[in-house]
């Protein structure tokens, strides 16, 4: 007697703060023999929990989540879940970001208006273990080294905060006080406290409508 074939199922996570896109890629992903959506997370850290929970192979991640943004969820996911492929999924073009999203281990990147065209392509690719981009990531990736150009301006900040800072700078940004910031971060006031004032300080920040600001610019908050 044969013993029957195992099929492979392709596992993802979307984590997308707008419902109506994750329906969009659910609806996408289903469509594909072999493939499922296995979870979805609607900010930065339920994403980082779900991938450590149900271990994915693909996340598609969008960058501009509240709680934790893509690139800091990106990093966390990286570093608990090696095996799982990141795929960015953003309206951003911006090089800065796009070097930070490889750098932080991301193997593809691709923008929201053209995910109708290439979202299947992209997972392949990833599942694979192939690196995805398109043509418009390409040539803001590359565009210094293959037409001699400066590095395209992004009008971002060089990151001068740690990884915890980023975090606080962003829960504040989003209008929590440093008693929810410490909640969320499972941290005391004291700290909480600390840490605020080591950011202000550090960029030079003298009032909370200048860190979201600073926020919107470096991309750490949506606009």
């Amino acid at each position: 007697m044969v013993a029957p074939v195992e099929v492979r199922i392709i596992r993802v996570l979307i984590a997308d703060d707008h419902e109506a896109v994750r329906s969009g890629l659910r609806f996408i992903i289903d469509s594909m023999a072999g493939w499922e959506v296995c979870g979805e997370a609607s900010d930065g850290r339920e994403a980082v929990e779900l991938a450590i929970a149900l271990k994915p192979a693909i996340v598609v991640m969008d960058m501009a989540m509240p709680g934790l943004n893509g690139l800091d969820a990106t990093r966390r996911i990286r570093k608990h879940c090696p095996e799982a492929e990141i795929l960015a999924f953003t309206g951003v073009d911006e090089e800065r970001l796009i070097h930070q999203m490889f750098e932080a281990g991301a193997r593809g990147y691709i923008l929201k208006t053209d995910a109708n065209e290439v979202i299947q392509a992209a997972l392949r690719s990833l599942a694979e273990h192939k690196s995805y981009f398109t043509a418009k990531v390409g040539e803001v990736l590359f565009a210094k080294f293959l037409h001699g150009k400066e590095s395209v301006s992004s009008g971002a900040e060089p990151d001068r905060l740690t990884r915890r800072e980023r975090e606080i700078v962003q829960l504040l940004a989003e209008g929590q006080s440093n008693k929810e910031v410490a909640a969320t971060l499972g941290i005391s006031m004291k700290t909480a406290e600390t840490h605020r004032a080591t950011v202000m300080k550090k960029l030079s920040l003298d009032s909370l409508a200048a860190l979201v600001r600073y926020a919107i610019r470096n991309h750490i908050i949506s606009a």
